[in-house]
């Protein structure tokens, strides 16, 4: 499927009504509640799988609201740990008053750390756009000061993401990371343009990680990496307590499975929530290549 037939799509879905477009996107979303939530954990649980759940939400500026997202996400670890699901949470630092109030936000992402504490759950914190990098890197800074339970996403197509790793695993803490390509469109001036420069830079990065003694989570679904990532993790002789692969729910369960069954420790990032159409179009208009993804499986499975 072209590109320009991609972008045509991804430019027509959003005119859909919630109705029509949600049996496309509940293929890539948990639904829009704490059951829906644990039922799909649960079943991805049974395959072997571990979880991380995303409640959707983001560019939040009331302060209440960043309250409530925060009380949302506990409701999610209590569910979590009352059926003794096999999951983490993420967190996007917007959805928590990182544009509004530093300061916060940090108290909301405290609460939550402290939360999840209690019930033996890690923390990951979202990785977004290039004009919240600083802001989020300093965060998880702070925060990974007083917590033992967090980590943060790193996106290889970003020019400075050697330069973050090496900043932010410093001293005696390794850090905990989740490495991804990266979604956002970004500037050549800000993100590498060049697929194979990226999964050049993914490779360095991984191994940059690696080398420092950091827990990482491999977040691909590019086969040819996730290959290179499988041969760097054999040669160091590395066990399931360093490294795990990680994919987004609905996105090439056969590779998901195919994973598992060679053993490797596999988590699937999984969103829920109420906003869900707009998380699922602007995962369109960021990636209009998922829109003809999309539309191949709609054709091909009649959904």
């Amino acid at each position: 499927m072209s590109a320009l037939w991609q972008t045509f799509l991804a430019q027509v879905l959003p005119l859909a009504p919630s109705w029509a477009l949600w049996p496309v996107a509940r293929q890539y979303v948990a639904g829009d509640s704490l059951d829906a939530m644990a039922a799909v954990v649960g079943a991805l649980n049974a395959e072997g799988a571990r979880c991380t759940v995303d409640l959707l939400s983001e560019d939040v500026t009331d302060a209440g609201q960043t309250r409530a997202i925060a009380d949302q996400y506990a409701a999610a670890l209590d569910r979590i740990a009352h059926e003794q699901l096999n999951s983490h949470i993420a967190i996007k630092l917007s959805a928590l008053g990182l544009t509004q109030d530093a300061d916060l936000c940090l108290n909301n992402a405290r609460r939550l750390l402290t939360h999840a504490g209690r019930t033996g759950a890690f923390v990951r914190i979202d990785m977004e756009d290039a004009t919240r990098t600083e802001a989020t890197l300093s965060a998880y800074e702070r925060l990974r000061e007083e917590f033992d339970n967090v980590g943060v996403a790193i996106q290889a197509y970003l020019r400075r993401s050697l330069a973050d790793v090496r900043r932010v695993s410093e001293g005696p803490r390794a850090g905990n990371f989740r490495l991804c390509k990266g979604i956002y469109r970004e500037s050549r001036a800000i993100a590498f343009q060049d697929p194979e420069i990226i999964r050049r830079n993914y490779m360095r990065l991984l191994n940059e990680m690696l080398d420092r003694g950091a827990f990482t989570a491999i977040a691909t679904h590019d086969e040819r990496l996730i290959w290179e990532a499988c041969q760097c993790l054999d040669a160091r002789g590395l066990g399931p307590d360093r490294y795990e692969f990680e994919m987004l729910y609905g996105v090439d369960p056969p590779l998901r499975r195919q994973l598992l069954s060679e053993g490797r420790p596999l988590r699937v990032y999984v969103p829920f929530g109420r906003d869900w159409r707009a998380y699922s179009l602007r995962r369109l208009r960021e990636n209009p290549a998922i829109a003809g993804h999309i539309a191949r499986q709609f054709l091909a499975g009649g959904r």
